[in-house]
């Protein structure tokens, strides 16, 4: 990952000693963090292209953490989002994690319970970025397809053999099978079980 999406815990806080408190923590495990003073700071900084997680207190000066993930919800992010909240402000996080937050902590929190978010929503972020990665690289290999190989690509998702394809498209088994090679070496693969698994797991089938 490059430096500039590598993992990183975003901390929001209007607190000093709460974002120099989860740097810490977070630091004690050896995963890098950036904290920001308001929702504006991080939205000054912030790009897409951004990995790790966002740690967000919910109540504010200014915009609220609810605004910020609004915000983001609507630039595209998909930044996993923790919310700290303090007792009075439940029905707040309530709202946030209807509105795709991953996790909201109460104050006072256990470092332990935090961490244990934290590691939860980066893994996921790696996931989701790890299953984007993946449909685009099937999506760059389909494109390199030609007429033809997509349609025997269509029968092989569907489960036919070189014969059933060859038959299916008025070919001689030897073509379907130079086809069913060739598309394989596109999408850099050894095998057609190679193909279905990588079919089956893009997180949206093109």
């Amino acid at each position: 990952m490059t430096r500039a999406n590598r993992p990183v815990v975003h901390v929001v806080d209007d607190d000093a000693a709460v974002r120099d408190s989860i740097a810490e923590l977070v630091r004690s495990i050896g995963i890098a963090s950036a904290g920001y003073a308001s929702a504006a700071a991080f939205l000054a900084a912030f790009r897409p292209d951004f990995g790790g997680c966002l740690v967000l207190d919910v109540r504010m000066a200014g915009m609220s953490g609810l605004a910020l993930q609004e915000q983001l919800v609507a630039l595209g992010s998909t930044l996993p989002v923790i919310v700290i909240t303090g007792h009075g402000d439940v029905p707040m996080a309530v709202q946030a994690l209807k509105a795709g937050a991953t996790d909201f902590i109460q104050k006072p929190y256990r470092e332990q319970v935090l961490l244990d978010a934290i590691v939860a929503a980066l893994a996921r972020d790696d996931d989701a970025r790890r299953a984007r990665a993946g449909d685009a690289g099937y999506e760059r290999a389909l494109a390199t397809l030609t007429a033809r190989e997509r349609g025997v690509l269509e029968l092989l998702l569907a489960g036919r053999t070189s014969k059933g394809i060859a038959q299916a498209l008025g070919i001689s088994p030897r073509t379907a099978e130079a086809h069913r090679r060739n598309l394989l070496q596109k999408f850099g693969l050894a095998s057609t079980r190679e193909l279905l698994r990588l079919r089956a797991s893009l997180s949206r089938h093109p």
